[in-house]
């Protein structure tokens, strides 16, 4: 998979990335509303080989989207299937030295057109901690909508977190074109 948008091409990763993605992922910060404590030298390549595997969009099989700047690394986008009939779930993750530039949006709002256009997709869904206002807002820029805030629904890291959830439906999409 290779597309282009603007600015960016976002591809499935190679090996060579992971020098770059490690620059985020060992980032506490990056990592803070994550699921996954933050990389090290340790566990840096079995995490990241996992990355390269997840090269396609199947109902077994997650697939990790780099999204490349110049030859650079700068965010991983992420697409699995969540069990529901045509539903798919998105997360992302970039690098904060890029933030505030419309990367994230750019890649997103592109990957969301993929998805759509590719897969017999009806629903897209992101599920986040909801102190994540960043992710939140990036959310709402794509126009997906929220849908949910649940209460200390989510233990995570050694506390209760409360978390959003995002959607939207094909026909959503493709009556915002």
């Amino acid at each position: 998979m290779k597309l282009n948008t603007e600015r960016m091409t976002l591809r499935t990763f190679q090996q060579q990335d992971l020098k770059d993605v490690f620059d985020f992922y060992k980032d506490k910060a990056v990592c803070n509303y994550l699921l996954n404590e933050p990389w090290d030298e340790r566990n840096s390549a079995e995490l990241f080989n996992k990355l390269l595997n997840n090269n396609e969009l199947t109902e077994e099989k997650q697939l990790n989207i780099a999204c490349e700047l110049e030859g650079k690394v700068i965010g991983d986008v992420s697409v699995w299937y969540t069990g529901m009939k045509e539903t798919v779930e998105i997360g992302f993750v970039f690098n904060p030295s890029y933030s505030g530039k419309g990367y994230a949006n750019e890649a997103v709002k592109h990957i969301i057109d993929y998805i759509f256009s590719e897969h017999p997709i009806h629903r897209i869904q992101a599920v986040l901690d909801a102190r994540n206002l960043g992710s939140a807002k990036l959310c709402e820029r794509v126009a997906m909508r929220q849908e949910a805030h649940f209460i200390q629904d989510y233990w995570s890291k050694g506390e209760w977190t409360d978390s959003y959830v995002y959607g939207i439906l094909a026909s959503e999409h493709e009556a915002s074109k």
